[in-house]
């Protein structure tokens, strides 16, 4: 008896028109699972801007109402009410502003034309020495 052999013509068509098909289906599969992606990020970006139009809703009516302002007048503005209330404003020690001790000198830039006249003098000497910030040079 005559061995077969292991691919035959029919197999070897079989499976090309396989492949074929495969490779035909695999962009569509693509593109499906991408638009699929696609949809669950724009329902969750709904989501979040629906619940942010809630929260503004909310702020609008509570903006509405006037004991919300009068409480956010005192909070904020340390508004006091029309003579009826006593207002107190308390300092916090702690959050003082450090003052600079009493021998102590500032130590500030001087401004810029001071610094461009001191260098234009400096380059009439010939000295060829640049000025730093502040730094007087004797007269000649």
């Amino acid at each position: 008896m005559k061995k077969r052999p292991q691919l035959t013509g029919r197999a070897a068509i079989l499976a090309v028109v396989v492949c074929a098909i495969a490779m035909s289906l695999a962009y569509p599969v693509r593109e499906y699972v991408a638009q699929r992606r696609q949809i669950a990020q724009l329902e969750r970006q709904q989501a979040q801007a629906l619940k942010d139009l809630q929260e503004l809703a909310e702020r609008s009516r509570r903006l509405d109402d006037p004991a919300y302002i009068r409480q956010l007048a005192r909070g904020r503005l340390h508004y006091c009410g029309d003579g009826r209330q006593t207002c107190y404003v308390l300092l916090d020690p702690a959050k003082k502003a450090r003052k600079p001790a009493a021998g102590a000198t500032s130590q500030s830039a001087p401004p810029w034309y001071q610094t461009l006249w001191e260098s234009i003098e400096a380059a009439d000497r010939g000295t060829g020495q640049s000025v730093e910030l502040g730094a007087r040079t004797p007269a000649p």
